[in-house]
């Protein structure tokens, strides 16, 4: 069974709080669009599935127990807070992405004089709440996808080796993952051998997140520190890189945790595949490249601190780009619900 890290069921709304794990497993109610937007940027829920999710669950948490009665200000409410939770992590597109659709659906609700307060706040609330479902959907697809995409590239009916970085897995979506939903089907094919996930730092989501993942599902898993890369890819045959994504970029440029495009560079080198699996939601088509793409700087004590104790020499200047961006010509293919695409073709992708 998947790790559930959103729990939610009409008016109560509660995270898996993933700065704990996997030392301790503890669910934080979220009370509102404060509260959304505090788990979100603390980094208690991440992957920009989920944080699509959790800050609009949260925002519908909060209508639900709302009393207004004029349709003109609940628009402009929702407005308002959908914009506040964009601001909480503003590399992660998906968000965006839900908040302009959202806003499209208050304008229109608001403007039809048929739709009492009370209707236009359920199908508001629906829409939202629909977004839990679909994302397992969508993830399932990319699953299939990629598990396809890879078979496809090997010589014969072996089993494949796989390496991942950063957590794309349950508890950066609504459930089954992204990246990793692709290594659960070719594990439930019996086709995978064997995957190698890096620790990912300064945060470590791989070695605290995706290896409780990997160990939770029984999935066979070895973790690398983000240095061994070019010694794996050198002294033991990896057939494919699946990694996730926060934002893609019209030409397939990727923002995605930082350490993604050295591993690019490096797979690219030992002629390794190299894929990104993402929902459409994660496409900004508004973007032309990723020269564009806004990327979040984190605190130092992410890199100076591991818990309350300090490895970094006191007084060290330190710089936190949480993101980096993937250049389109290292990415073999683009992993989406709908299919798998090369970089430059993502448009027959969002229009199709």
């Amino acid at each position: 069974m998947s790790l559930e890290s959103i729990k939610y069921k009409r008016g109560n709304l509660e995270i898996l709080d993933q700065l704990l794990l996997p030392l301790q497993t503890r669910y934080v109610k979220v009370r509102g669009v404060e509260d959304g937007w505090k788990v979100i940027n603390k980094m208690q829920v991440r992957g920009a599935p989920a944080i699509a999710i959790v800050g609009c669950l949260s925002l519908a948490v909060e209508l639900l127990n709302d009393d207004m009665s004029d349709k003109k200000h609940m628009r402009q409410e929702i407005e308002g807070k959908l914009n506040y939770l964009v601001s909480a992590r503003p590399t992660a597109v998906n968000i965006k992405l839900a908040a302009e659709e959202l806003i499209n659906l208050a304008n229109t609700l608001c403007a039809d004089e048929t739709v009492s307060v009370d209707e236009f706040k359920e199908r508001f609330i629906c829409s939202i709440e629909s977004m839990l479902m679909k994302d397992i959907e969508d993830n399932k697809a990319i699953g299939r996808y990629g598990c396809e995409a890879i078979l496809n590239n090997l010589d014969g009916e072996g089993q494949v080796r796989i390496l991942t970085h950063c957590n794309t897995g349950s508890l950066a979506t609504a459930g089954y993952g992204t990246a990793l939903g692709v290594i659960r089907s070719l594990h439930a094919a019996k086709r995978l051998e064997h995957v190698y996930c890096t620790e990912t730092r300064p945060y470590n989501q791989g070695a605290r997140l995706t290896a409780y993942e990997l160990v939770h599902e029984k999935i066979p898993a070895t973790l690398i520190v983000d240095s061994m890369v070019s010694a794996l890819m050198h002294a033991r045959k990896i057939d494919a890189v699946v990694v996730g994504a926060d934002r893609v970029a019209a030409n397939g440029d990727t923002a995605n945790k930082i350490g993604t495009y050295q591993i690019a560079i490096v797979a690219k080198y030992h002629e390794v595949p190299f894929y990104v699996a993402a929902p459409l939601t994660s496409i900004d088509m508004s973007l032309s490249s990723g020269e564009r793409i806004k990327i979040e700087e984190r605190p130092d004590r992410e890199m100076t601190h591991i818990g309350e104790h300090r490895i970094a020499a006191q007084g060290i200047n330190c710089w936190n780009p949480s993101f980096d961006v993937t250049p389109g010509a290292l990415i073999t293919g683009i992993i989406t619900e709908k299919g798998v695409y090369v970089p430059h073709k993502l448009k027959e992708a969002v229009h199709s």
